[in-house]
């Protein structure tokens, strides 16, 4: 027999009385209005208002409702609207002890603090609807049992940024799911965790706003506003399903019903759900159903939407024109994700079983185009591969395979040549490794002054290079002017040069090829080095002889400088039109060439094979290229952007040129004539600061490219252009994002890579991010304090 509410009235008042503490009038009014309910034969639904509740009424309320799950109690909400006096442990151990009869939990999160956002994270909630404002998680990692949520709403959750490998694993029935104006920007790592909600139809980053005045108007398909819905509520006394009428529901009841109907779960029709809007405009509007439905229009019908035959977009609008009617929807409280180009097309063809997007329907032709675009310009694994492979299996078909490869006729395809090849089977475990996870393995390069004798010493590159031919060394320049060789393997300093004279930046950094232990530095003050870094040890003498360095003629306001494939040369270039050529056997400036460019010339780079021939780039938007036994008066050839150049540089063979102009222009060339062979099509932020940096990274086989206003990381296929990754740099802090500065594809290492990553924040400083995407790691447990600083971010490769 159920436990009546006048019961549990008394329980409650007996318990106080035993506490020695006030009842609660608060509470005693939420189980009145739940009596009058369940004596108009209504949904006997329980609200629970936290913010008129204080701990001193914890151990009574506790007793009541650890009671609730045997009462004639249909469902319990908890809401929380503005500051409470209640601490969050209570809080949640209260809505815990509810169990299944909890249905809707509304909070504040700021209310409670950080500590109650991770206990809820961590141990989950009994809930049916979550509804959670937070502004003090960055990832989120709802890894908690959440088995009975089927909606969650986290909007205006202005911090969030991504989300943790974990987050999303215990909660199977997750039905809705809304993200509106968040800072959730990055597609891939998205997809990967709203992957494990198998039961996930309607997803929301943004709201699709209709304009037009239509009304609700709609085919016999649709739910008419006076038709049933089923809605089954867990652990209520007889345990079958309640019909609840529309018209005659309290608010509450309708506001937590899933927001959308679908008509036939199997059908292959275009009109196959139903919006929310065509419930009764008071439910719309009303201040209890603020938070799933907030801003909602009012929606072409289904019916209408399935007739769509032209549809036109600009930035956050569109318009859709049916049956000779346009529609135009202009977007709300847009996450950063929405901005992505493809977004849409992406989310939808990554989420098979979604339904609804950002309140609009997904029809069969939606479908369609979305696994069109997402072929065209995104690749699903590298080099290629459609299908998620298994380590180990790979490896056993390439013993396989080795093992008849002494029985090989002539008549073999090469098709079957290839598949046993090297290079086939390391590519094929690459694409293995990177598909297990979306979040790649991302540590700082942690160098400090314990190697030089102190401790506190802290490093803030500028500029670094990778050693060209031993796979465990780099070297970085600093903002102090600091040359720093490191195993960047282990951490360790193997050379310290410190900085001599006034503080300066180092810009430009180049290894020897044919004298590994010597490299060139050049600084911001015009200052040109060349090192030996055998003569500077780690532990560094009081005082240096100079031995092991060549100074060269300063080359004033220097940005960058480059050796050629024979070390006898070296250029120079910075903030003037002009480049200097450098003999590195005399130590001699053997000659400056003059007005190379209209402006400054930012980067300089020799080929890789060919030690006469090198290009420049230049913020007048043209890239040269030139040959030193033409004495150069006259470029080979002109290649034009319609930015500013920032840098250019040549692939591993010499066959392309890899050019990047300001905002996200980048471009691959022919180096044989500077025909266009490829535009990476990378949307611009519209920002004539954002300086963009690219270069190669597994030979020729891909690009990453980086800008200076933004905290992402761009993986490309070099032949085909399409996507293939991007990674977001994180600050730990809330608040704190990063910039890239500069980045290099480890030449050793496939999908490696190193970032220079600077904080926006004021005081901090920058450091260097490596990446392997073949490993998996969640690296905001790593602890990522430290300064940053903004020095001239046009400046150098």
């Amino acid at each position: 027999m159920a436990i009546k509410i006048p019961a549990l009235g008394a329980l409650y008042m007996e318990s106080c009385r035993k506490h020695d503490v006030p009842p609660n009038t608060g509470f005693l009014s939420a189980l009145f209005k739940a009596e009058v309910k369940k004596s108009r034969h209504e949904v006997c639904i329980l609200e629970i208002l936290l913010d008129h509740l204080k701990d001193i009424d914890f151990h009574p309320l506790l007793e009541v409702s650890m009671k609730i799950s045997e009462s004639e109690i249909d469902a319990v909400d908890v809401l929380n609207e503005s500051t409470c006096a209640l601490t969050g442990e209570h809080a949640l151990l209260l809505m815990r002890s509810i169990n299944q009869k909890l249905r809707l939990v509304d909070l504040q999160e700021f209310s409670f603090g950080k500590d109650f956002l991770r206990d809820l994270s961590q141990g989950g909630l009994q809930c049916q609807v979550l509804n959670l404002r937070s502004l003090q998680f960055q990832k989120l990692n709802l890894v908690g049992e959440f088995m009975w949520l089927h909606t969650l709403n986290l909007d205006y959750s202005t911090t969030l940024t991504s989300f943790q490998e974990g987050c999303f694993t215990c909660m199977p029935n997750l039905m809705c799911l809304s993200m509106c104006e968040t800072r959730i920007s990055n597609l891939w790592t998205t997809i990967a965790a709203l992957s494990k909600l198998h039961s996930l139809v309607e997803l929301r980053f943004q709201n699709w706003l209709c304009c037009n005045d239509v009304g609700s108007s709609g085919g016999d398909d649709q739910t008419g506003p006076s038709q049933l819905i089923t809605a089954s509520y867990p652990g209520t006394s007889s345990g079958s399903d309640l019909l609840i009428d529309i018209n005659s529901m309290n608010e509450r009841v309708m506001r937590n019903l899933l927001p959308f109907r679908m008509t036939n779960e199997e059908s292959p029709d275009d009109s196959e759900v139903d919006f929310s809007s065509r419930l009764d405009g008071s439910y719309m509007d009303s201040s209890s159903n603020r938070r799933w439905n907030r801003d909602l229009p009012s929606e072409v019908s289904s019916s209408i939407l399935a007739n769509q035959t032209v549809e036109e977009s600009c930035e956050g609008a569109f318009t859709r024109h049916v049956a000779g009617v346009s529609f135009k929807y202009i977007s709300g409280h847009a996450s950063p994700i929405c901005f992505e180009k493809h977004y849409r097309e992406y989310m939808i063809a990554s989420m098979p079983h979604l339904r609804v997007l950002d309140n609009l329907p997904i029809r069969n032709i939606d479908r369609e185009i979305a696994n069109a675009t997402f072929f065209k310009y995104f690749e699903y694994l590298p080099y290629r591969r459609n299908d998620k492979e298994n380590v180990v299996s790979i490896l056993q078909k390439r013993e396989i395979r080795a093992s008849h490869t002494s029985l090989r006729t002539p008549k073999q395809r090469p098709s079957d040549i290839a598949r046993n090849s090297h290079y086939f089977y390391t590519r094929s475990l690459c694409a293995a490794k990177m598909g297990s996870s979306a979040w790649p393995f991302l540590h700082s390069l942690s160098t400090s002054g314990s190697d030089l004798g102190d401790g506190n010493r802290s490093f803030y590159p500028r500029q670094f290079e990778y050693h060209p031919s031993n796979s465990s060394l780099m070297v970085f320049g600093t903002l102090d002017g600091e040359v720093v060789v490191v195993n960047h393997e282990n951490g360790k300093i193997v050379s310290y040069i410190p900085s001599m004279g006034a503080r300066n930046s180092v810009l430009g950094l180049c290894w020897l090829k044919k004298y590994p232990s010597k490299l060139i530095a050049g600084s911001d003050n015009g200052s040109l080095k060349l090192y030996d870094i055998q003569h500077f040890p780690s532990a560094p003498k009081r005082m240096h002889t100079g031995a092991g360095t060549v100074i060269f003629d300063k080359f004033d306001q220097l940005t960058s400088v480059h050796v050629n494939s024979m070390d006898e040369f070296f250029l120079a270039s910075g903030y003037s039109k002009d480049v200097a050529l450098y003999d590195i056997n005399t130590g001699r400036c053997l000659q400056v060439f003059t007005d190379m460019h209209q402006e400054h010339i930012n980067v300089v780079k020799f080929s890789n094979h060919s030690p006469s021939i090198f290009a420049t780039s230049s913020f007048d938007q043209d890239i040269k290229m030139w040959d030193l036994r033409e004495r150069p008066v006259r470029p080979c050839y002109t290649a034009s952007s319609s930015k500013g150049n920032v840098m250019v540089c040549f692939s591993p063979d010499d066959h392309y040129l890899l050019v990047s102009a300001v905002d996200n222009e980048v471009r691959q060339l022919l180096a044989v004539d500077g025909r266009l062979h490829l535009n990476f099509e990378i949307p611009s932020t519209g920002s004539s600061q954002n300086y963009t940096r690219s270069y190669y990274m597994n030979g020729k086989d891909y690009i990453i490219s980086g800008s200076c206003d933004e905290s992402v990381v761009r993986v490309c296929c070099a032949q085909t252009g399409r996507r293939l990754r991007d990674i977001s740099l994180e600050g730990k802090a809330l608040g704190s994002s990063m910039f890239v500065q500069s980045l290099r594809g480890d030449p050793f290492r496939a999908f490696n890579m190193s970032i220079l990553a600077a904080y926006t924040r004021p005081s901090s400083k920058s450091k260097i991010v490596k990446v392997n995407l073949l490993a998996s790691s969640d690296y905001s447990k790593e602890s990522s304090s430290g300064q940053s600083s903004c020095p001239s971010n046009s400046k150098g490769g």
